[in-house]
């Protein structure tokens, strides 16, 4: 059950790029490679009947055979190698445009929909599925696909040699045709049952493996971005209890690692050089009856062990297919975590007013918890709402759910047609890169307004030491505090000019002149907004003309504001 599982996430993650609109592209380039492959094979061939021939020479002192003998080989041998160079150059061409062919497809489903948003909690460490195991997942699966063809045909021609070579075998009065190509054949079968059974458990360690390395990776750049607030905490010996127990777990899984890797190394290296032996053993009783020459015992040796390396894909490349394996769980498991988020979807349906509208809005927890029932208010175009609760009521919940992030929802919403809306959250995000990317986010630098507007702007929410530093690259979260992050974003604000904006808590790291300051700046320049705002401040009442009151069990109230 568990195989046929494995098989089908390798299928549904394999299929898509080959079935894509760069199919033919690929299925070409693909065709190039095999093509490659069955030509060095093909050459291999050649150089094995050049061993029977070149040793014969030796054995009979035929000294002016020698040199032309030498020639033919270094003829084949380079033309081999030319082959084989872009053989795996063009491989990794063709790795390169499906890694990239599915890592955007993988963005766009993370992106698309807010999915990243809502899959926060489902799936540990979405970014190295995305930036590691897709690569690992092509590279492996390309590179076992192109050397299972290599060796099926290797296996057809060079046991078509070997059985030709062997010939026949008399025992208990059965003669038996080609032995050393059945014995071949039953010495990679119990190889391979025996190789699944010494290695199996190499699959769920990998695939703990990585999960315990991405842990152990996380922990420590959660560290690097709340620095401040772990400095604050005096936290450092807690952090390192954690990072202990994570990278406690990444040695304890690797140890086991080790010792099955052990165990499969031990095996797969006795198996392989006792085939060393094997071919010699079967064949000195035809080379010392002088069946056989020199050259045909050599031409049986290699032989034997292009037939038993082909035979032995399984055993030889059991460790490989065990991390293709956790690669397949890893990535097939993102793949349904991302599928299912976009099952639940809000109920929540828009529609066109001349302001804003909330009709019979439902707002609930994944637990089916009730924030708030059938919500309804009307709200003047150029007003502004607080929204106010005990903290847990489900303020921040309601803005998500008018943002259409929330999907645990229904009702209805409307807004003006073409109406522009901006967002702010308490905590602002700042991109890496320069302070103008930062300020103008998320419009493309490209598209820039002009650095006299942008200078104006960080002035007017007294930012002024930052008008010289529109174009200086750095971690601006980390520099900026979490009060000039906020005005930052109100800056972003002035520059966008939207219709309508919602604050959540945009302001908590203000004092409250500033807080005022920030709030008729708006006003002053931007008359006809109409602002939503959740807050906990006093001071925030003779903002705002209306509230909203929640009481987190599903009742609101609504009043206006006389100060």
């Amino acid at each position: 059950m568990e195989s046929k599982k494995l098989f089908r996430g390798f299928w549904s993650l394999f299929k898509g790029y080959w079935s894509s609109e760069d199919k033919w592209k690929a299925r070409g380039l693909l065709a190039v490679v095999i093509a490659m492959n069955f030509a060095m094979v093909y050459l291999l061939v050649q150089l094995n009947e050049w061993y029977q021939i070149f040793w014969d020479a030796l054995q009979n002192y035929e000294q002016e055979r020698f040199f032309p003998l030498l020639g033919r080989f270094t003829g084949l041998a380079f033309i081999y190698i030319i082959i084989a160079v872009y053989a795996i150059y063009l491989r990794q061409m063709l790795q390169i445009k499906w890694r990239t062919w599915m890592t955007n497809n993988y963005l766009s489903a993370w992106m698309g929909g807010q999915t990243y948003y809502r899959l926060q909690d489902a799936t540990d460490n979405p970014d190295q599925r995305i930036s590691e195991d897709i690569g690992q997942f092509v590279n492996l699966s390309l590179a076992l696909l192109i050397d299972f063809l290599k060796q099926l045909t290797t296996l057809g021609a060079f046991g078509v040699v070997l059985w030709n070579l062997s010939g026949s075998i008399e025992i208990a009065g059965l003669v038996i045709p080609g032995y050393m190509f059945w014995f071949s054949l039953m010495y990679s079968g119990v190889g391979t049952v025996l190789a699944h059974k010494v290695g199996r458990k190499l699959i769920a360690l990998n695939f703990d493996q990585q999960k315990y390395e991405a842990d152990f990776r996380f922990s420590m750049m959660r560290v690097r971005e709340n620095s401040e607030s772990i400095a604050f905490y005096r936290g450092e010996p807690a952090e390192m209890e954690g990072f202990n127990l994570k990278f406690s777990n990444v040695i304890k899984n690797y140890w086991q690692l080790m010792k099955k890797t052990k165990h499969l190394n031990f095996y797969a290296n006795g198996y392989a050089q006792l085939a060393v032996l094997v071919p010699y053993l079967m064949a000195y009783p035809r080379y010392f009856a002088k069946e056989i020459q020199l050259g045909g015992l050599m031409q049986i040796s290699s032989a034997f062990g292009r037939v038993q390396d082909a035979l032995s894909f399984f055993v030889n490349s059991y460790d490989t297919l065990a991390t293709l394996a956790a690669v397949i769980n890893r990535l097939s498991g993102f793949t349904e975590h991302m599928d299912d988020t976009k099952k639940v979807q809000s109920k929540v349906s828009t529609s066109t007013a001349p302001e804003l509208k909330i009709s019979a809005l439902n707002v609930a927890l994944p637990t089916g918890r009730e924030l708030l029932n059938k919500l309804s208010l009307q709200l003047q175009n150029a007003k502004a709402l607080l929204v106010t609760g005990s903290s847990g009521c489900g303020k921040s919940t309601l803005l998500r759910t008018l943002a259409g992030i929330w999907a645990y929802a229904s009702g209805e919403i409307s807004l003006p047609k073409n109406a522009r809306v901006m967002f702010l959250p308490q905590k602002p995000y700042l991109p890496l890169g320069t302070l103008r990317k930062a300020l103008i986010y998320p419009t493309a630098e490209s598209d820039s307004p002009p650095d006299d507007k942008l200078k104006k702007i960080l002035q007017l929410v007294e930012l002024p030491a930052l008008a010289d530093k529109l174009d200086v690259a750095d971690d601006w979260s980390r520099i900026l505090s979490l009060g000039e992050q906020q005005r930052l974003a109100f800056a972003r604000v002035l520059l966008s000019e939207p219709d309508y904006i919602f604050l959540d808590e945009a302001t908590s790291a203000l004092d409250e002149p500033r807080e005022i300051e920030m709030y008729n700046l708006l006003r002053e320049k931007l008359p006809k907004v109409t602002v939503v705002s959740v807050g906990h401040r006093s001071t925030l009442f003779k903002l705002h003309d209306v509230e909203l009151n929640l009481d987190g069990a599903g009742n609101y109230k609504l009043r206006e504001i006389s100060v």
